[in-house]
Formats: structure tokens, C-alpha cells, sequence
């Protein structure tokens, strides 16, 4: 997906029909690349982002964002993301013609060290990488913002939890 045809919803990134996966290092992103072309993955289906891209454009996501971006979860899955971009996660957006080839897509990238993977739908964005340790997710609102499955909810606290739970 080049840079030029990122898709929106009311001002921010919203790649409806894709997974967008993250991984704590650069590498285990490279590492699912390729193993995502073993897997038969074309590569105009797949576009990479660095921690620095990502924090660009998450940035210029939020200065344009639209009022209504705050009504589901996009601006929270963007604040999510930033959070993880500030710490150096890279990320793979990569088209999924299914939710079949989504899951097989997610657990690829997570065999290679992903954390993260969400598919974009129309009206519903499904997380499809199980979270470790034993924090009950929470309701999300536009208000308490995306619960990342930490004890505050808080997606700069996930570190800590990973790291608690041996991850």
C-alpha cells in the first residue's frame, strides 16, 4: 500500500480490510515479511512501517483528525499506536481478502514475534493476537480510550505487564 493511498476515516488511518501488525523490533518485522511471502503473501499486499513513519503519520492523524474520529475506536487505536511507536515498534499493514486469511496472516506475524494484530473492518476492528497474562479486557469507550489489556488500561503500561508475565 504505498504511502500516497493510506486510507481514512474521518481524518485518520483506517486500512479497512487489512491487518495491521506490530512488533517490538525491526526485525521480527523483516522476519514476517518473509515468512508472509513463503506463505504465498503477494508484496503489493504488504506495506511496512518503521517506528519513525509510523509516529509521522500517527502525527498527522491527530492534527487533522475529525471530531467524529473519536466516536469509535480509530483514535484510540492511533493514541495505542503511538505509544507503541514511541518505543520503537515497527509495524505491517498487509491486505486480507477474508477473515480466514486475516487469522492465518496474524499467526504468522505472531510466530515471529508480533504483539499486536488488528483487522480493520467496516464497522468493527478485531484484535487477533490474545494478549498474555491473565488482565480481563475492560469496555472501551471513546472516553477510557482503547484497554490494552493492562491493569490501567494504558498501552505505555503493556511493557511492564509483558515483562511481569515472562514475555
Amino acid at each position: 500500500m504505498p504511502h500516497t493511498d493510506e486510507p481514512r476515516s474521518f481524518g485518520v488511518f483506517k486500512p479497512v480490510g487489512h491487518v495491521v501488525i506490530s512488533f517490538p523490533r525491526a526485525e521480527q518485522a523483516d522476519a514476517a515479511t518473509r515468512a508472509l511471502a513463503e506463505a504465498g503473501l503477494a508484496p503489493d499486499t504488504l506495506h511496512r512501517y518503521s517506528d519513525k513513519e509510523m509516529l509521522r503519520q500517527i502525527d498527522t492523524d491527530i492534527a487533522h483528525a475529525s471530531p467524529l474520529a473519536a466516536v469509535g475506536q480509530e483514535m484510540n487505536l492511533v493514541l495505542a499506536h503511538r505509544a507503541l511507536a514511541e518505543r520503537g515498534y515497527h509495524w505491517l499493514v498487509v491486505f486480507a481478502a477474508n477473515d480466514e486469511q486475516a487469522a492465518q496472516i496474524a499467526r504468522t506475524a505472531q510466530s515471529c514475534g508480533a504483539e499486536r494484530a488488528q483487522h480493520y473492518g467496516h464497522f468493527i476492528i478485531e484484535e487477533l493476537i490474545d494478549r498474555p497474562g491473565d488482565v480481563t479486557q475492560v469496555a472501551e469507550s471513546p472516553d477510557r480510550g482503547l484497554d490494552a489489556q493492562t491493569p490501567s488500561g494504558k498501552e505505555s503500561e503493556a511493557a511492564a505487564v509483558k515483562k511481569a508475565v515472562g514475555g
